[in-house]
Parts: structure tokens; C-alpha cells; sequence
């Protein structure tokens, strides 16, 4: 403890402010020892400062600083309630700016989505944001879920991108919240029906390969342990997912995609489902999961 307060001690607020990765005041072999050491900061002053520090690390090429140390420092941080309102203020206002900006690297938008789902998940256990800034959080989220075309995954150099999961994470945090209108839950159904269908659309087409279909399935699970939405509407959303007569059987590869994706997707939320101890969560997706699926109430195919 007492050599970190040493590493720390010469980080001052203002300092931090500078875009610098890693912050003013500290070597990357300082902030490797932060991690290795659980990410305690005794001095809470300090811990705020370095948690705004690190924002620029979130963009940074090197996977170490931005998914390992920056990230998780974040997380850590977020997790344990040890972020001040005002901190998680000033990263819900970077993050949602990072995440509305071109990133041709593809780094900085991923990571800032899966930030301002730790934010958004900080505001449900003990809330500091207003019923619009929410919203806020849910259009933006949705916006970029949506219109998220870089596929990329797992890079040997550079680590995970994860666009599209790193977005459904963000969702997932968002539909938990039973605070959010029934308007920005229809928003977060929305962006995942159109990265459902967007990906095999791509050209070249995207098969799911990094979990994504799974994660996609995250936030409508998150959805359904609300009462909000009728029989009626979750039939009507699984039937706007359902593959096309033209695509059941072509052996082009946007259709072959788009089937896998959507398979993916209905098979987590399967299993899930059939594993669930919320009756009610199962007996509103259950029925239209199956049917889309068609499987008999055995679980076999029909």
C-alpha cells in the first residue's frame, strides 16, 4: 500500500487533464504495479483523479494499458462503489462523446460502451442520473449498437475491439434498470433486431465468431425479468426476427449468416430461459424462443 501511495504521489488533479496515456505523473511500469495490486488506492482524492486520468488510456493501441489496467481499474472501481457522483459524472460526459466520434482504429468506441455500461450499472445500484440522462445513455447506446460494421474481435497485437459485444454489454446494464421508460426499452429491443440482421447483411458477410450473439442476448433477458411488455409485443418483436421464405434455404452467405447470428442468438436465450428460476421471465420469451427455433415443447426440432 504504502509503495503505491509512493507511485501515486505524484499525480496531482489538474495534471490529469492533459490528454496523456499514462497520465502525467505516473510510467506504464507504475500503472502495471496498480493492477497487479488490486487497483487500491488508499486516498480517495487520488482514486478520483486517476479514474479520469485514465480515460485516455481507453483508446490506447497497447491491450495492457486500456483493457487490463484502464478498464479494469475502472470497472474495479465502479463495482465497489468507490467513484464519487461527480467522477462518473465526468466519464459519463467523455465516454458518451468517445463513443459519438470516429474511430477508425476501433478502439476507443468499443471501450467507451463497455465504460458507459459499468456507469449505467453505478447508476442502478445507487442512482445519480435524471430520468433524461438515461435516455441520453439508451440513444446513444442504441444508436451505436446499431450501426456498429466492424466486426473485428481478437487482435495478437492489440487485443479485443469487440464492437458489437462491448455495445450489448452497455444495453444489457441499461435493461436491467427497472427506472427506464418503456420508450428506451423499445430502443434497446430495436438495436439489437438491426445488429441481428445487419451483420449477415454486411458485405463481406459477418458470421458471428466472439460471443456476440450471446451478448445480444444479454439485454432482452434483461428486459424480460420486467413486466412491461405484453404477450403481444414480444410475439410481434420475435416475428420481425424470423428468417425470410427466400433466406431459409439459400446458400449465399449473407443468408448463411444471417441465419447463423440468428441461431446464435435464439440458442442462448434458450438455454438460458430453460435454466432460469424467474417463471415469469421464462413463461414471456420461452414460447416465441421455441417457436422460432421451431422446437417442440420437449425441446426438440419440428
Amino acid at each position: 500500500m504504502r509503495i503505491l501511495l509512493i507511485l501515486l504521489g505524484g499525480l496531482a488533479a489538474h495534471a490529469i487533464a492533459t490528454a496523456a496515456c499514462p497520465p502525467a505523473g505516473m510510467s506504464r511500469a507504475q500503472l502495471v504495479a496498480l493492477s497487479a495490486a488490486g487497483y487500491e488506492v488508499a486516498d480517495n482524492a487520488r482514486r478520483q483523479a486517476l479514474a479520469l486520468g485514465l480515460v485516455d488510456c481507453l483508446g490506447d493501441p497497447d491491450p495492457v494499458l486500456r483493457d487490463e489496467i484502464a478498464f479494469g481499474a475502472l470497472e474495479s472501481w465502479m463495482r465497489s462503489q468507490k467513484l464519487e457522483p461527480a467522477t462518473l459524472r465526468s466519464l459519463r460526459t467523455t465516454q458518451l462523446a468517445s463513443l459519438k466520434q470516429a474511430d477508425a482504429a476501433g478502439l476507443a468506441q468499443p471501450f467507451a460502451a463497455i465504460v458507459l455500461g459499468e456507469v449505467a450499472n453505478a447508476d442502478r445500484m445507487q442512482p445519480f442520473m435524471s430520468a433524461a440522462e438515461r435516455t441520453e445513455l439508451v440513444q446513444a447506446g442504441a444508436a451505436y449498437l446499431s450501426n456498429v460494421r466492424d466486426y473485428r474481435g481478437y487482435d495478437l497485437k492489440e487485443g479485443w475491439r469487440h464492437a458489437v459485444a462491448h455495445a450489448a454489454d452497455m444495453m444489457m446494464e441499461l435493461a436491467l434498470n427497472p427506472a427506464l421508460s418503456k420508450k428506451d426499452q423499445r430502443l434497446i429491443l430495436s438495436a439489437v433486431a438491426t445488429q441481428l440482421s445487419a451483420a449477415g447483411a454486411h458485405t463481406p458477410a459477418q458470421f458471428f465468431l466472439y460471443s456476440e450473439g450471446e451478448r445480444l442476448a444479454a439485454p432482452v433477458l434483461g428486459l424480460a425479468s420486467h413486466a412491461d411488455f405484453s404477450a403481444a409485443e414480444w410475439d410481434e418483436w420475435f416475428s420481425s426476427l424470423a428468417i425470410t421464405p427466400s433466406e431459409h434455404d439459400a446458400m449465399l452467405p449473407q443468408s448463411m449468416a444471417h441465419r447463423h447470428n440468428l441461431r446464435s442468438f435464439l440458442m442462448t436465450l434458450y438455454i438460458s430461459l430453460s435454466e432460469s428460476k424467474d417463471g415469469a421471465q421464462r413463461e414471456r420469451l420461452l414460447p416465441y424462443v421455441r417457436r422460432e427455433l421451431k422446437l417442440d415443447q420437449s425441446g426438440g426440432a419440428v
